[in-house]
């Protein structure tokens, strides 16, 4: 089917990509042309805040439209924006040992104002595992604690900062990789708990996000055996709609962790994880690298709408909940970078300064200069 078609258009919203570089290249203006949902930015593609604010406003205004630019922005370990003027924080554990929730509130919005200030719209943060495995490999000190319940309410506390900020929040990985051993950028991991201990440990988190109605949710490319035998939670209808939506009551958006993982990307196809976690219940897919991948995926999900694999309502359920994501938080191209440094910003900063390090604002101002 020809990209110009209304179809085709109507799937690609279904993505967002990553691309390579700090400028637009040929594979990203067609595909923005061809109606996908946004693009998320690495570390790659960023530069100084003002090489990247202005990649942002490039793309905006390439657009022509309301176009979602995210990033992984969490804290720690995990933060595309590094370097003056954005803030270094701690990972989500040490915010997790002090138990505040005004203080994951006021991290929110610092992230919040820092990423709005260089054109994002969208934060894949907080992190709703939790961390009961001291040997996963990819979790750890990116989780606020051992304990469910701290891990829901500090993590609703940050994403409403996030969002009182004007940046969604998307937590992340349903329904739980806080527990494997393995991976899933690497190798497909499995937990093989039963369901009386994901709802008592791993779902806990999600609930409380569900509950509290905040922005969206990430998959977890994660086997859940006692969900769905041998099928990954981002394409197990099970765990997506079953669970999640019916269940746990959540409607915002749901998006999967990138479909270029080696837990998809060498078990299944890319095309067939879009097409089978569309009827699972994903409302967007991250596709981050190949141009190629990402046109592939597109043209699958449009054959499956066409031969009736993929009801056509399916995907105006998904339009539904990214118009509204996109009413809420899509912001134009605009010059903000001014706002590094001002005075909310500076309160922001100085007021965390002071709660991570035990010093007065006034002397963790001074040190920093």
């Amino acid at each position: 089917m020809s990209p110009a078609s209304a179809l085709y258009r109507d799937c690609a919203r279904l993505f967002m990509v990553g691309f390579p570089g700090t400028r637009i290249d040929a594979d990203l203006a067609a595909l923005m042309d061809d109606g996908i949902y946004g693009a998320i930015l690495f570390k790659r593609n960023v530069g100084t805040a003002a090489e990247t604010a202005a990649l942002c406003r490039e793309i905006k205004t390439r657009a022509g439209r309301p176009f979602i630019l995210s990033v992984d922005q969490e804290g720690g370990r995990v933060a595309r924006l590094r370097g003056e003027p954005f803030t270094a924080l701690p990972p989500m554990r040490e915010l997790g040992q002090r138990g505040d929730e005004a203080l994951a509130e006021r991290v929110g919005r610092l992230l919040a104002h820092e990423l709005r200030a260089v054109g994002f719209d969208w934060d894949f943060a907080p992190v709703l595992d939790v961390d009961t495995n001291p040997a996963n490999p990819v979790i750890g000190d990116r989780s606020f604690s051992r304990d469910p319940v701290e891990v829901g309410r500090l993590g609703v506390a940050l994403a409403k900062g996030l969002e009182a900020g004007g940046v969604a929040s998307c937590g992340k990985h349903f329904p739980g990789h806080g527990d494997t051993t393995t991976d899933s950028h690497l190798t497909l991991p499995r937990l093989p708990h039963d369901l009386e201990r994901l709802r008592r440990v791993e779902l806990v988190p999600f609930q409380a996000f569900a509950k509290a109605g905040l922005a969206s949710l990430m998959t977890a490319h994660v086997l859940f055996d006692a969900l769905e035998q041998g099928v990954p939670a981002t394409m197990s209808h099970r765990a997506l709609h079953d669970l999640l939506r019916k269940e746990l009551g959540f409607d915002g958006v749901l998006v999967s962790d990138d479909l270029e993982m080696k837990a998809i990307a060498d078990h299944y196809s890319v095309a067939e994880a879009a097409v089978q976690g569309t009827l699972a219940g994903v409302d967007l897919f991250l596709v981050c690298h190949k141009a190629d991948v990402q046109r592939t995926a597109i043209e699958a999900l449009v054959k499956a709408v066409e031969s009736g694999r993929v009801p056509r309502e399916r995907i105006t359920e998904a339009h539904r909940r990214l118009d509204a994501l996109a009413a809420r938080f899509a912001h134009p191209a605009e010059d903000r970078l001014a706002t590094l440094g001002d005075a909310e910003h500076r309160s922001l900063a100085e007021g965390l300064a002071s709660a991570f390090t035990g010093k007065d604002p006034t002397e963790v101002m001074l040190a920093s200069r």
